[in-house]
């Protein structure tokens, strides 16, 4: 009886999981936005994201089937048709004071090399209002977080601010009056970045650290494994940051999504922590790094903003990762390690979700390869 109602309650969780599972890979990085205020008095923008999913997100809102395997020409020619119904998705604001944002497709690339990154560069522009102060940004067609870059060239500053899929951005100050972002606000920002990453943003990493976890509820075989992956990933990141390591994601997200499915496989296999377990726990560490980097590349960060920014990053994605295992832990593990039920009961049929939904995602990204 206890058999049938763990398998139900598993079977439950798959399909409750199951709407967020095709927007699973790492969005964040995929987009950025650079708004320039320029010494002339007009404003400019620069959208850049990915061709495919802008176009099966606006093929969607208008009830058409997504379109497939598109050469560059035939993206351009879809996204050039479609542009009249992605205008109302940009809103800019000058105090109070809407102005319309009207793109065009500045740059289409999909190279025949499936290693190098599709994106496509949407540019707008228009003159900036009389006695305007202050600039607000809101892009409806990113469902995470996304990087966007203000550029004052007539008071030479630069801000960044990351703002969550369709929200709408503080307002940022054109008139030269506003002080420069401190260390300590620059820290928390990158922090809070950093865990939201994984919480609740990375289901891929989430379910990484889970399958790390199941393998024994004790501390020392988690604590081996978490140190590992700790070490990689801020390695990677680091090195990335710096454009010394990079990888395609093309290459790197189905990775991430094959290396929750090998932790989850081997937690049915294995019933210890074996010798070579911490070195893969190593080496998909270092993939999970290359797909954190995706998240600051796009940003124009000062050499001097560079390594506090990674610093808070790596706290906060540690943070997030903590807290999961806390979950975990007090959620169910702590009930069952004292008798011999956690593995039968709880680790194999956790580890059979996680391992399905790891081989789902990685036949998904090698598809759209």
């Amino acid at each position: 009886m206890a058999k049938r109602y763990w398998c139900f309650c598993l079977f439950v969780a798959f399909f409750w999981l199951w709407p967020s599972l095709h927007a699973s890979a790492h969005e964040i990085g995929t987009t950025s936005v650079r708004l320039t205020l320029g010494a002339d008095k007009r404003w400019s923008v620069e959208i850049t994201t990915a061709p495919t999913m802008l176009i099966n997100r606006l093929e969607a809102e208008r009830n058409e089937p997504p379109s497939r395997d598109l050469t560059e020409a035939q993206a351009l020619e879809r996204l050039q048709g479609l542009l009249p119904a992605l205008a109302p998705h940009m809103q800019l604001r000058f105090g109070p004071q809407a102005v319309a944002v009207e793109p065009n497709i500045a740059e289409m690339v999909i190279p025949q090399d499936i290693t190098l990154p599709a994106f496509v560069t949407l540019s707008a522009g228009g003159p900036i209002p009389a006695q305007a102060e202050t600039l607000s940004w809101r892009y409806e067609l990113v469902f995470s977080t996304y990087g966007l870059v203000v550029v004052d060239e007539a008071h030479s500053t630069s801000e960044t601010q990351w703002l969550e899929g369709a929200s709408e951005s503080r307002p940022f100050s054109i008139t030269g009056n506003v002080a420069k972002q401190g260390l300590p606000g620059l820290m928390l920002q990158y922090l809070e970045l950093g865990f939201l990453h994984i919480l609740p943003e990375g289901l891929d990493h989430i379910l990484f650290v889970l399958g790390i976890f199941l393998l024994s509820p004790h501390w020392r075989p988690i604590l081996v494994q978490v140190t590992a992956f700790t070490l990689a990933h801020s390695v990677t990141l680091g090195l990335s940051m710096y454009g010394i390591v990079s990888l395609p994601s093309h290459f790197v997200e189905p990775l991430i999504a094959l290396s929750v499915a090998y932790v989850a496989i081997e937690n049915i296999v294995t019933r210890n922590l074996s010798p070579w377990r911490p070195v893969v726990v190593f080496c998909f560490g270092l993939l999970h790094g290359l797909g954190f980097a995706g998240a600051l590349q796009e940003l124009q960060l000062s050499r001097a903003d560079i390594i506090p920014a990674l610093i808070s990053f790596n706290i906060g994605i540690e943070l997030a990762q903590l807290v999961i295992i806390a979950i975990a832990y007090f959620g169910f593990a702590i009930w069952f390690q004292r008798w011999n039920i956690y593995r039968p009961y709880v680790a194999i049929p956790a580890s059979v979700v996680i391992a399905a939904i790891g081989l789902f995602w990685t036949a998904e990204r090698v598809l759209e390869l």
